[in-house]
């Protein structure tokens, strides 16, 4: 219990953190002089860098038993070197990014394994574990937008390195290696080799891929839409922080749902949700649409992302628990990242907000089709699985 309380406080500072500075770092690169296509460029290119580099996280974290220190440098880094965010050259700003995101990239990998562990251990959810930082995004979002409303936004660096700060402490306190999650006991390159070698799973990825890739066209360009429809950003930060807010009941009755539906249909389930909340935005693109369809936010990511962790755990060994969440989070966030950032970043700019959020429409369409191919597989197999054990017994 006492580990659950840990990383439930370690998920909440992450939250406040990312939820108070993420939301609002397209304003200050705007403030800085870039347009969202030079934005595109810098998130794509960071990302794109930092997803090569993954793998070697996965050697120092295995080989050299270090998880934990992996784990706090990788929260720590980004914090420090916020502060030259402030700077109006590119190149300074591509290198910065870049830097940071090389180091953030490997979070969510390790923290869900942490946290899929102590849960398993615990009798508990990762749903119940990973909401915190749900609610620390919300609030976070919401003090975000006040902050750049009362102060400069050139300053909006220093929550996050407070709130960084005391996630750091809090990791201090972390075991130093995840055991019982039996880490990455074979080469990251077996391990993939292996997974995409699996249809199902390919399909799982792609899907994941193309319902992701629209989220950049939340996380990254919410505020410069918002505010190029009439929005302001004090009404964006309530927006932000609905989108957030609604993930912590969603997360919670997450398992309910996956008992009930399976993961496979549950993903499928959040990939439609995907699909009406973008196209809602399509046949409404105002300020008001905007910020009321946010409580569907809770219902896409919060289903969707509990329901692909577990899958990703389930699916895999108990030796492969790393290098499947690895794999999965290249994907979802990483290689979902550069292109969603490319493609969203130059349709806002060349098209407008109706051009970007009718893209994000039609990928989350050809994401749930995937997704419906998982799901279909998933339940076929159970169907032979029975059929087999019906054959047995008689």
């Amino acid at each position: 219990m006492e580990k659950l309380s840990k990383l439930r406080g370690f998920y909440l500072f992450l939250g406040l953190a990312g939820g108070s500075f993420g939301s609002y770092l397209t304003l200050l690169l705007v403030h800085n002089g870039l347009d969202s296509g030079q934005i595109g460029i810098l998130m794509a290119t960071g990302t794109l860098i930092a997803i090569t580099i993954q793998p070697i996280w996965g050697i120092v974290s295995d080989r050299y038993n270090q998880t934990r220190l992996v784990l706090i440098l990788s929260v720590a880094i980004p914090a420090l070197l916020a502060v030259f965010y402030r700077s109006e050259y590119f190149i300074v700003l591509l290198l910065v990014y870049t830097l940071s995101t090389i180091f953030s990239s490997t979070q969510a990998p390790i923290a869900d394994s942490y946290a899929i562990s102590a849960a398993k251990r615990a009798g508990a959810t990762y749903g119940s574990i990973r909401l915190m930082m749900s609610i620390g995004a919300a609030v976070g979002a919401y003090l975000g937008g006040l902050y750049v409303s009362s102060f400069s936004v050139s300053t909006i660096w220093l929550p996050f390195l407070m709130f960084n700060l005391i996630a750091v402490l809090i990791a201090l306190t972390l075991p130093k290696q995840a055991e019982e999650n039996h880490m990455m006991r074979q080469s990251f390159s077996q391990g993939v080799k292996k997974l995409l070698g699996n249809r199902v799973f390919l399909a799982f990825l792609g899907g994941s891929f193309l319902v992701n890739q629209t989220m950049t066209a939340f996380g990254t360009y919410f505020v410069i839409a918002f505010q190029s429809v009439g929005g302001s950003t004090r009404y964006a930060g309530i927006a932000l922080f609905l989108a957030s807010v609604t993930n912590v009941p969603s997360m919670l009755f997450a398992s309910k749902v996956i008992k009930k539906l399976g993961r496979e249909r549950t993903l499928l389930l959040g990939a439609l949700i995907y699909v009406l909340r973008w196209g809602i935005q399509v046949a409404f693109p105002y300020p008001s649409v905007m910020i009321g369809v946010q409580v569907l936010h809770g219902l896409s990511f919060g289903f969707f992302y509990i329901a692909a962790v577990e899958y990703v755990s389930q699916i895999t060994s108990n030796e492969m628990q790393a290098t499947g969440q690895s794999v999965f989070n290249m994907v979802f966030s990483g290689f979902a990242g550069v292109v969603g950032n490319l493609l969203n970043g130059f349709l806002l700019n060349q098209g407008g907000v109706e051009v970007m959020n009718l893209s994000c429409m039609l990928s989350s369409i050809a994401g749930a089709m995937l997704l419906f191919y998982v799901a279909r597989s998933s339940r076929s197999k159970l169907s032979t699985t029975k059929l087999s054990s019906d054959g047995a017994r008689a």
